[in-house]
C-alpha cells in the first residue's frame, strides 16, 4: 500500500514539473512590417526583440519580421534601427503588429545633417533654461530692465533737470554647447537706443583655461567687469567710468592656476554704439588711419580661495593703448557723468588731447568679504604720452566702498571671474543691503596744461531684495566739483569780479574750496531680471 502511495506522489510531482515546462514551450507567432515615417517605405535590418529576453530577429528586405513569443513572457516588443527613434509595442493578444519608425535624422536650414539630443526646459530662479540630460548643451535667456529716476537739487550754478529713464533693457541669449564651448549675444535697448553689448565665443579646453574671441569687457577693473545686475550703486564710480577700458572687440586668454587669475589680451575698436562705429569707418575711409589696438593684462591673487564665506581679492592691471579711431582720429578724450545717468552734464572733461603716441593705464584693486560684509577699493591712473616733445598728461582717481546685508545674507565671490556675483539672501522674503561710497577723480594735469577738472562724491545706498529677480535701489549723493570742472567751457563754475556767472575758472573770485558746481542727487531704481 505504501509503495502505491509513493508511486502516485512521484507521478504527481513529475506532472507538476512537466506542465509549466510544456506551457512555456508553447509559443505563438507574431508577424508584422516595419516602415519609415519619412517615405512609408519598408525598413530592412530593424532589430525586433522581446523585452527581458535574448530572443530577437530582424526585418527582411520587405520590412517583414516573424518572431515566436513564448506563453508567459513579456508582451512587449522593442524595435530599434540606426537613425530612427527606438519604439516599444504592447502585443498582448495580437498576432500581427506593424510599426512605423520615426527618423531621428534632422537637417538645418541649409540641408546639412545635424546632431540632435532631447532638451528639457525648467525655471531656475526665474530664468528659463533648456538643458540636455548629458549636460553638454544648455541654452537660456538673460533679460534685465532698469527703470531709473533722479532728483537733482542744490545746483546753484547750472540748472539741471530731474527725470526718469529706462536705463537698461537688456536682452541676451547664451549657450553652452559641446561641453567646453560657450557663446552669447547681448543687446541693450535702453531709452530706445539699440547698442551691442557682449557678442563672443569662448572655448575652455581645461577647467582653468578660457580663450575668448569677440566683443566683451576687457579684464581690467573688477568694478567695471562686474555685471550691472549686481552693482551695489546705481552707477559705477567716476574713475572707473572715465579711465577704465570696457567692451572692445578682441581676443583674450584667462588662466586660473591655484589661487591666481591671470588674463591677457589684445583689443581693438568699440563697436557697441552706431555713432562710434560710423566714426571709425569714416576715419578709415577719409584718413586711411589704422583703428588702433590695446594690450591689456591683469593678475589677481586670492589667498583665501576655497573659503566659501570669506575671501580677499588683490589685483593689478595694466593696459597700453594706441589712439583708436572711434571718435576723432589720433586724439583722446576723458569724461564722465557723476552718480546719475539721467544728468547728462559731464562736468569733468579733458577735452580732446592731440598728438597722442599712446596711453598707459594702470589699476590696483582690493576687496574683502566675510559673510554679509563687503569692502572694495580701486585706484586708477592714466598717463597719456604725446609726440613732438609735449609733456605727458597724467590723470587719476580712486574710490572705496563698503556694504552689508542686514538679515543674514552672504556675499558670493566668483573666483573664476575675479568679481562678486549674485548675493545669497538671508530670509525667505529677501534681504536689505546698506552701502556707502567715496569717490574722487582728478582730470587736472598742470604739467601738460590740461585742466579738465576734478570732483568727488559721497553716496549712501539702500537696496531691497524681495527675491532674487527684483531689486529696489535708493541712492543719495553729495557731489563737489572744482572750478576747472566746466564741461569743456560749457558750464558755469563760479562768479567773476562783477558778480556775474562765469565759465572761465581763471575769473572765479570764490575761494579755492568754493569754486565749481556742487549739488545733491536722490536716485532710485527698480530692477527686474529674468
Amino acid at each position: 500500500m505504501m509503495r502505491r502511495i509513493q508511486s502516485a506522489a512521484a507521478a504527481l510531482l513529475v506532472l507538476l514539473l512537466v506542465t509549466p515546462i510544456a506551457a512555456w514551450g508553447q509559443a505563438r507567432v507574431v508577424t508584422g512590417k516595419a516602415t519609415s515615417n519619412v517615405d512609408g517605405q519598408p525598413l530592412t535590418g530593424v532589430s525586433v526583440r522581446l523585452r527581458g529576453a535574448v530572443l530577437q530577429t530582424t526585418t527582411d528586405n520587405a520590412g517583414q519580421y516573424r518572431l515566436e513569443v513564448p506563453v508567459g513572457s513579456a508582451e512587449i516588443l522593442m524595435f530599434s534601427k540606426a537613425d530612427f527613434d527606438n519604439i516599444e509595442k504592447d502585443i498582448a493578444g495580437q498576432s500581427k503588429v506593424d510599426v512605423v519608425l520615426v527618423s531621428s535624422v534632422r537637417y538645418n536650414q541649409y540641408g546639412v545633417k545635424v546632431d540632435r539630443r532631447p532638451v528639457y526646459g525648467e525655471d531656475r530662479d526665474g530664468i528659463l533654461v533648456f538643458e540636455s540630460p548629458d549636460l553638454n548643451y544648455r541654452f537660456w535667456f538673460d533679460m534685465r530692465v532698469n527703470v531709473d529716476g533722479a532728483l537733482v537739487y542744490d545746483d546753484k550754478l547750472n540748472a539741471t533737470g530731474s527725470g526718469v529713464e529706462i536705463r537698461r533693457a537688456r536682452m541676451a541669449m547664451k549657450a553652452q554647447f559641446r561641453k567646453n564651448w560657450y557663446g552669447e549675444v547681448d543687446m541693450d535697448f535702453g531709452n530706445s537706443n539699440a547698442n551691442l553689448e557682449d557678442a563672443y565665443l569662448m572655448w575652455s579646453p581645461k577647467d582653468n583655461l578660457d580663450i575668448r574671441w569677440g566683443n566683451f569687457k576687457e579684464t581690467f577693473s573688477m568694478e567695471q567687469t562686474t555685471s550691472s545686475r549686481y552693482n551695489t550703486f546705481l552707477e559705477r564710480p567716476m574713475s572707473t567710468s572715465a579711465l577704465s577700458p570696457s567692451r572692445r572687440v578682441g581676443t583674450e586668454i584667462r588662466w586660473r592656476p591655484s589661487k591666481f587669475l591671470i588674463a591677457g589680451g589684445v583689443h581693438f575698436q568699440d563697436i557697441g554704439d552706431a555713432d562710434v562705429t560710423l566714426a571709425s569707418k569714416n576715419n578709415n575711409k577719409d584718413l586711411g588711419v589704422d583703428e588702433g589696438f590695446a594690450l591689456t593684462g591683469k593678475i589677481v591673487f586670492m589667498p583665501m580661495k576655497g573659503h566659501e564665506n570669506s575671501g580677499i581679492h588683490l589685483g593689478l592691471a595694466a593696459s597700453r593703448r594706441t589712439p583708436m579711431t572711434e571718435d576723432v582720429a589720433g586724439q583722446l578724450r576723458f569724461n564722465t557723468r557723476v552718480v546719475s545717468h539721467i544728468n547728462k552734464k559731464k562736468y569733468i572733461d579733458s577735452d580732446y588731447i592731440k598728438n597722442i603716441d599712446h596711453e598707459f593705464v594702470t589699476n590696483a584693486e582690493f576687496a574683502a568679504f566675510h559673510n554679509g560684509l563687503k569692502l572694495s577699493a580701486e585706484a586708477t591712473n592714466a598717463d597719456v604720452l604725446r609726440t613732438g616733445g609735449l609733456s605727458t598728461a597724467s590723470f587719476g582717481g580712486q574710490f572705496v566702498q563698503a556694504a552689508a546685508l542686514l538679515f543674514g545674507g552672504k556675499y558670493i565671490y566668483n573666483s573664476d571671474e575675479g568679481e562678486f556675483t549674485e548675493n545669497k539672501l538671508g530670509r525667505s522674503w529677501g534681504d536689505v543691503e546698506v552701502a556707502a561710497r567715496y569717490e574722487y577723480l582728478d582730470m587736472n594735469s598742470s604739467k601738460a596744461a590740461i585742466m579738465g577738472g576734478s570732483g568727488e562724491a559721497w553716496t549712501l545706498g539702500l537696496n531691497l531684495f524681495p527675491n532674487r529677480n527684483v531689486k529696489f535701489m535708493l541712492n543719495w549723493s553729495l557731489v563737489n566739483n572744482d572750478r576747472y570742472a566746466n564741461g569743456r567751457g560749457k558750464l558755469y563754475v563760479g562768479h567773476d569780479a562783477k558778480g556775474l556767472l562765469t565759465k572761465n575758472p581763471l575769473l572765479v573770485v570764490e575761494p579755492d574750496n568754493k569754486g565749481g558746481e556742487d549739488f545733491k542727487v536722490l536716485g532710485v531704481r527698480v530692477q527686474v531680471s529674468f
